[in-house]
């Protein structure tokens, strides 16, 4: 059976790490991928992009993020694994609040119900101390805080280069089996 993952877009800047994330899903995976955006997610998408947004195909459906009756919504849709990329502070406050108001947060609510994996990738700067709080409240409930921070010690050479030295972690988190420049090699 394949695997099937939820990918949430939020209205924080970086929506370049979520195309970069679903290209490479797409690539290197067979995983069934649902996308979720939030509304603010879709304007970042387009202000930042200046793409037209995912929409669904063979491989990827989208969920409108006020459908509380979408699969995601229920442990009983049995995904494997959620990421929010980019995670706003917004939903990370949500999600370690448990305020299920809208599908994001709730398939989030779900994944950790549910013991499944759920990876955030905050893009902020600098963190103040209730973002902080929120993040340690989703490592003791059993979720990833994966910040979408770059490293450089593989000397990038362009911007894809940069955006991938964190999505490539990503994928490695969820078993994919892809060659990445590990530190020293």
């Amino acid at each position: 059976m394949k695997k099937k993952i939820i990918i949430g877009i939020t209205g924080a800047s970086g929506a370049i790490y979520a195309q970069q994330l679903i290209e490479d899903v797409l690539r290197f995976s067979d995983f069934i991928v649902t996308l979720i955006y939030s509304e603010n997610g879709k304007k970042v998408w387009n202000y930042e992009l200046e793409a037209p947004l995912i929409v669904t195909n063979d491989r990827i459906t989208v969920y409108s993020n006020d459908d509380m009756f979408a699969p995601p919504a229920s442990g009983s849709s049995n995904y494997d694994a959620m990421i929010i990329i980019p995670c706003s502070m917004g939903t990370l406050s949500q999600i370690s609040n448990g305020s299920s108001f809208n599908l994001i947060g709730r398939s989030a609510d779900v994944m950790l119900k549910e013991k499944r994996k759920l990876i955030l990738v905050p893009r902020e700067a600098p963190y103040n101390l209730i973002h902080v709080q929120n993040m340690e409240k989703i490592l003791l409930m059993g979720g990833i805080i994966l910040p979408a921070s770059p490293s450089f010690y593989n000397k990038p050479n362009n911007i894809t280069d940069v955006v991938k030295s964190v999505t490539d972690r990503i994928l490695k988190m969820l078993d994919v089996n892809i060659q990445i420049k590990e530190w020293g090699s």
